[in-house]
């Protein structure tokens, strides 16, 4: 407390000597006004409405899509564990479609985004999805759930990571 009185004591005494050094010099009429430094500029169009709509579509793709996902790789993982290959390799195939759905998808909407940054970080984040999608040895990696925790959560940075800085 006393030190917050002692910096208003001092901010006050530094004003007053400010105000009184300012008022000992008087303007010259007749020099020149200073000219700005910088023209203003305006500030950039206003996207956080949209964005935000943009944002809410594909937290619902991620949100439904993304299960579909973990369900197929859910089969595919107890048929691994079965040694069943002919359904893992048709639950990989349902997997990689839900993916590359997932991309077409955040794809599709943030391209209708009126920010231009937003559709680039979506085309960014369904490229991803889709070379996720059509990645064999990303499907190999996954043979027990402890191996989906492993792989997936650095996945799922990696897919979401350029639509993120957008929509948090």
């Amino acid at each position: 407390m006393r030190r917050a009185t002692l910096a208003l004591a001092l901010g006050g005494i530094l004003l007053t000597g400010a105000a009184c050094d300012s008022a000992a010099k008087k303007p010259d009429p007749t020099a020149a006004a200073p000219r700005p430094s910088a023209v203003p500029t305006s500030a950039g169009p206003d996207y956080s409405a949209d964005t935000k709509l943009v944002c809410g579509n594909l937290q619902k793709i991620f949100n439904t899509d993304l299960q579909g996902f973990g369900t197929q790789v859910g089969k595919m993982i107890a048929y691994k564990e079965a040694k069943q290959a002919p359904e893992a390799a048709k639950a990989q195939q349902a997997a990689s479609l839900q993916l590359k759905n997932v991309g077409a998808k955040v794809k599709h909407d943030t391209a209708a985004a009126q920010d231009p940054e937003l559709q680039v970080a979506g085309a960014a984040s369904a490229a991803k999805f889709a070379a996720s999608a059509a990645d064999a040895k990303f499907f190999a990696r996954i043979k027990t759930t402890k191996d989906l925790d492993r792989t997936i959560e650095a996945q799922m940075n990696e897919w979401l990571t350029p639509v993120a800085g957008y929509c948090a």
